[in-house]
């Protein structure tokens, strides 16, 4: 019964963490909103995407809660942000570090695990609780146990921090609407490649799609 099923069950978690700090109020929160909605339709749009992928979000502000557990994309609801406070980026690692130990399903030796989840993090400031410990947890499985993509937006951002917690570190220069929506296409870009080829080919390394013009990859 397992060998029947084992295919079906394998999910691709993928994990939002979004920034709701006071200095993304206003136009950036609701270009942030927008592009979790945007990004919804258009997984909603791949079959394959539908049938593997999972999205969870946690957000951060002086504290950090996960808004959504890990959920299948047809019962997937937008969870609604405020932006106020500060940045609790620490807090917010250590809830995914969590979520990846607990909520991604492990191999057994009758039925194979998740595929490898995918973590986007998206911050416009330098954390302001304690997040070094956690950000050198979360570098531990950055590439090895979940694909982990950092990315900065505006000029407060320090790349440095978020080279602390992966390699993969983008930078979005802008705040306008149009740049944050092109984000999240790339993101559901990146969901629906992965999930078509790690039904085909679950053992190869993951290639995200090339980010746009307006997001840098910091080498």
């Amino acid at each position: 019964m397992f060998n029947e099923v084992e295919g079906a069950s394998r999910r691709l978690p993928v994990y939002l963490l979004l920034d709701r700090s006071g200095s993304m109020f206003g136009e950036p929160i609701e270009s942030v909103k927008q592009g979790v909605k945007y990004m919804i339709s258009e997984l909603k749009k791949e079959p394959q995407a539908i049938e593997t992928a999972f999205i969870s979000v946690i957000t951060f502000a002086s504290d950090a809660r996960q808004d959504i557990p890990l959920t299948e994309l047809t019962s997937f609801k937008e969870p609604l942000l405020e932006a106020n406070g500060t940045t609790a980026l620490g807090e917010a690692l250590s809830i995914l570090n969590q979520c990846l130990e607990t909520e991604v399903r492990k191999s057994t030796p009758t039925q194979k695990g998740d595929y490898k989840p995918l973590v986007f993090i998206m911050t416009d400031g330098e954390p302001t609780d304690n997040w070094e410990n956690i950000a050198q947890e979360i570098k531990k499985k950055a590439g090895k146990l979940a694909n982990i993509v950092a990315v900065g937006c505006g000029p407060h951002v320090n790349k440095d921090t978020l080279k602390k917690i992966t390699e993969i570190v983008l930078i979005m220069t802008s705040y306008q609407p149009d740049d944050f929506r092109q984000f999240f296409r790339w993101v559901s870009q990146s969901v629906k490649q992965a999930s078509i080829k790690f039904t085909k080919d679950s053992d190869q390394p993951t290639n995200l799609s090339a980010p746009p013009p307006t997001i840098q990859i910091i080498p």
